[in-house]
């Protein structure tokens, strides 16, 4: 019986990134498992990147640890966000969770939202 490969994580997250998400969990009044991060229809482009946080993760969630933080995945956000990086940026008059994504196909003027081809499910499903 052949080795399936590993599957690729759905998402990475940067040095910057994963400090934010740190903080964020750390100051919470209340305890956090951490955030989760999904794709939401909306905006201009068709779709919109989601947060929220997450005091336990959901059953069908994908859990996704990197640098010391969980992210939890929306299921129905896996195929679009395959691939993806997250990164934090400040700005001179902002700080945002910024989300490099290979699946991205455009998004609108404003920055509040994008369009999104989903990734081909055997490109996350290990191969048997």
């Amino acid at each position: 019986m052949a080795a399936a490969r590993p599957r690729p994580k759905v998402m990475t997250l940067t040095d910057r990134a994963a400090q934010r998400v740190r903080t964020i969990i750390e100051r919470s009044e209340t305890p956090l498992a951490g955030l989760r991060i999904g794709v939401k229809t909306g905006g201009c482009a068709g779709m919109e990147y989601t947060m929220a946080y997450a005091a336990e993760a959901g059953a069908l969630d994908e859990i996704v640890e990197d640098k010391g933080v969980k992210v939890m995945i929306d299921p129905k956000a896996i195929l679009y966000l395959l691939g993806t990086e997250m990164d934090f940026v400040t700005e001179k008059l902002t700080q945002r969770f910024v989300f490099n994504n290979p699946n991205q196909t455009s998004a609108c003027g404003c920055g509040e939202s994008v369009a999104i081809t989903p990734a081909l499910p055997e490109s996350y499903v290990s191969a048997n």
